[in-house]
């Protein structure tokens, strides 16, 4: 299986190399790579008076990703959910959720499905790669097929990846999300890469 594994690895490299990005997908930035940053460019599908993105480290202080702005009087101290997006780990900060203020009752958002619904129509990049995120896809700005972009009126179009499995092996996809629904569709490109590093827990 050993030697089976790179002999596959090298065809699915040769097949990839063939392909090429269209010449109208430009880099992603390599600080988008960072959800904790793409929180800042959410514009909500709805008008809401305050919102901030937790994680559910017990410190509330540390616990604040992002917050939009909010009138001074208007603070927000709620219980942590139980669960939320995003999910990396079992126990404190290991995951986020949208703790928002509409008609001045608190509102969450802690589920992958409810962050989709929380930025509704699709407005910019960073959005798009937090609606792709959700569906455990990621980019890699270093690599033309894990890390370009193009927008239209309709759609934004990425050139992203998923990683599964222990050696971690990673497939690039075509993700194209719809701008007014927010749907998804993915094309995969292939395999392209093995973490030999990858240690099971």
């Amino acid at each position: 299986m050993r030697v089976l594994f790179p002999a596959l690895l090298l065809l699915f490299s040769m097949v990839f190399g063939q392909k090429a990005v269209p010449s109208d997908f430009k880099k992603i930035p390599e600080i988008l790579d960072n959800i904790d940053l793409l929180y800042p460019f959410i514009i909500p599908d709805k008008d809401y008076a305050y919102w901030r993105v937790l994680s559910n480290d017990t410190d509330y202080e540390k616990a604040v990703i992002y917050e939009s702005q909010a009138p001074e009087f208007m603070t927000i101290n709620e219980p942590v959910p139980e669960k939320g997006f995003f999910q990396k780990c079992i126990g404190n900060n290991c995951f986020s959720y949208i703790l928002a203020c509409k008609n001045e009752r608190p509102v969450y958002f802690s589920s992958e499905q409810q962050l989709r619904d929380f930025i509704g129509t699709v407005d910019n990049l960073p959005e798009a790669l937090l609606i792709a995120a959700t569906y455990g896809y990621s980019i890699d700005p270093k690599n033309r097929f894990t890390g370009s972009y193009k927008m239209d009126e309709k759609h934004i179009s990425i050139y992203g990846l998923q990683s599964k499995g222990c050696p971690a092996v990673k497939e690039s996809f075509l993700i194209t999300i719809n701008r007014k629904t927010g749907k998804l569709e993915a094309k995969s490109n292939g395999v392209y890469a093995r973490d030999e590093n990858c240690i099971s827990l």
